[in-house]
């Protein structure tokens, strides 16, 4: 039983709040658009079908000018609770089951949940902070000061494993609403509405975004109030399709002005190594970063042994930001920090170094997706408790965490200057990076300092004369930045029939290369 502070601020067994909490499990049927004409929110509609018995509050807006609606809900055992005429509406409390009959009566424009809302609250304490990382990258020292930098306005898309409902990724402060925005589910097990069995892409989205609500701050992420769209394009065993992924992006592509998608997250990497020019992965995200998407990307974790030194898409793309990973010896103190053993670096078949900077992504502490997924059953030692004993929290290393780290950090970045371009960003994050202790290769410009990035006011542009892709070239002729207008460059301008669609692998999760301290 979930006691102390978190039972007493969200009630999982109000009404409300379980119809706000199965938010991210309904998210919209993954957003395939309703066929219903039930004038009635999907999940009021779902409360109907799971928890008939229950009392729900809602909205009632009518189409009708007399009292025939207030009728039905009281012949229904409903009761009128607030008259709303201003928008010519009234608030009620009646039973879930009677929503449905509700929803498609005469008169009835829309039924809405009453939903809880909370006074903001900007101030974030950091008293019981555990994770070094934070500190290690400046964020901290931007959530508290006069712009309270923390992600606010600002949506990432995790393209991952999917996202798995954790306290942590409610609003702040101790709100009852999930900052899921969205999901869209591409896997091979769609039936999971984009949960997150494998237990990578929960993680991540913890480090990008988690407020630490479960362990009272001890563990938080980097932008603790940024919003989350849920892209899920992996199976329960951490593999997918690079057909799937592209379908993902695609999403993004399309949703990207609905929901403000400045950020996408992508911590996998093909299993084959090939040019940017023609692999599919590399040709999908960079239209989006022609279309004004920030693109972070892991390096990959073979940083040793045979496949040293080669960078799989998209860690070879030169648009994106690829990012590696530094052992931050769990201190903030930079002086100690160095390379992780693991973090690939190398120079792509097309002559471009990588990675483009290096980021804390050894032992980070971030959200667990249950204790049942296959990382936390595969390795339970690693499973970290919350307040109250609980495992909700999950130890890991690899680039995908440092690829993480990066992205809340563009959150942060974005927040405070939200009309930066990607070249921009990418821009100012290489040129405030702080150098590592002897330069050694494999760290790009260096580690990620995003207090730095804030307070630099350089408008420089990364990646000028760049070719782009050659899967959206328009003839034979290179396409060069400053060349185009690069909101022209559109999905459908890239024949997808003409790449190799080739298998995915999360080797950004490679345990055997990582040494963990237990």
């Amino acid at each position: 039983m979930v006691t102390g502070r978190f039972h007493q601020s969200i009630n999982w067994r109000e009404p409300l709040i379980v119809l706000l909490v199965i938010a991210l499990v309904l998210s919209l049927l993954a957003f395939v658009p309703l066929r219903s004409t039930l004038k009635a929110h999907p999940l009021l509609l779902q409360m109907a079908a799971e928890r008939p018995t229950e009392t729900v509050r809602v909205i009632v807006q009518k189409s009708a000018s007399d009292a025939s609606v207030e009728a039905l809900v009281l012949r229904q055992g409903g009761a009128i609770t607030r008259d709303l005429s201003i928008i010519r509406a009234f608030a009620a409390d009646l039973p879930a089951k009677a929503i449905p009959q509700l929803a498609q009566a005469p008169g009835v424009k829309w039924v809405s949940p009453d939903a809880a809302v909370a006074q903001s609250d900007t101030t974030i304490s950091t008293a019981n902070l555990l994770d070094s990382y934070i500190s290690a990258i400046g964020a901290d020292s931007l959530w508290n000061d006069a712009n309270a930098l923390q992600g606010q306005g600002v949506t990432v898309a995790i393209v991952d494993s999917g996202i798995s409902m954790h306290p942590d990724l409610s609003d702040l402060p101790w709100s009852r609403s999930l900052r899921v925005l969205a999901t869209a589910d591409f896997s091979s097990e769609r039936r999971g509405f984009g949960l997150d069995g494998y237990g990578h892409g929960t993680h991540v989205a913890g480090i990008v975004g988690g407020n630490g609500l479960f362990s009272r701050g001890a563990h938080m992420g980097v932008a603790p109030r940024v919003d989350l769209v849920n892209v899920r394009v992996c199976d329960n065993s951490g593999k997918g399709m690079t057909s799937d992924v592209v379908a993902g992006l695609q999403w993004v592509y399309e949703n990207r002005d609905r929901y403000n998608i400045r950020v996408v997250n992508l911590s996998l990497n093909s299993s084959v190594p090939e040019s940017y020019h023609t692999s599919p992965l590399d040709a999908a995200l960079e239209v989006l970063w022609f279309n004004g998407v920030v693109v972070v990307v892991s390096a990959g974790n073979n940083g040793s042994g045979q496949e040293n030194g080669i960078l799989f898409p998209p860690a070879n793309d030169p648009f994106v930001i690829t990012v590696g990973a530094t052992d931050d010896m769990g201190t903030i103190d930079p002086a100690d920090d160095m390379l992780a053993h693991f973090s690939a670096y190398g120079v792509t078949l097309d002559g471009h170094a990588k990675p483009d900077l290096i980021a804390p992504g050894t032992n980070v502490v971030s959200l667990l997706a249950n204790r049942f997924c296959t990382v936390s059953r595969l390795h339970p030692t690693h499973r970290v408790a919350g307040f109250n004993g609980a495992n909700r929290y999950f130890r890991m290393s690899g680039t995908s965490m440092a690829s993480a780290v990066t992205t809340g950090a563009v959150a942060l970045l974005l927040q405070q200057e939200p009309e930066l371009t990607p070249d921009q960003v990418k821009y100012r994050l290489m040129a405030t990076a702080r150098p590592l202790e002897g330069d050694p290769e494999g760290v790009g410009a260096g580690c990620l300092d995003i207090r730095a990035a804030v307070e630099n006011q350089t408008k420089e542009s990364a990646n000028t004369g760049l070719e782009a892709s050659r899967l959206l070239w328009s003839g034979d002729d290179p396409v060069a930045w400053g060349s185009v207008n690069w909101n022209s460059v559109n999905w459908n301008s890239v024949n997808w029939n003409s790449v190799n669609w080739n298998s995915v692998n999360w080797n950004s999760v490679n345990w055997n290369s990582v040494i963990w301290d237990d």
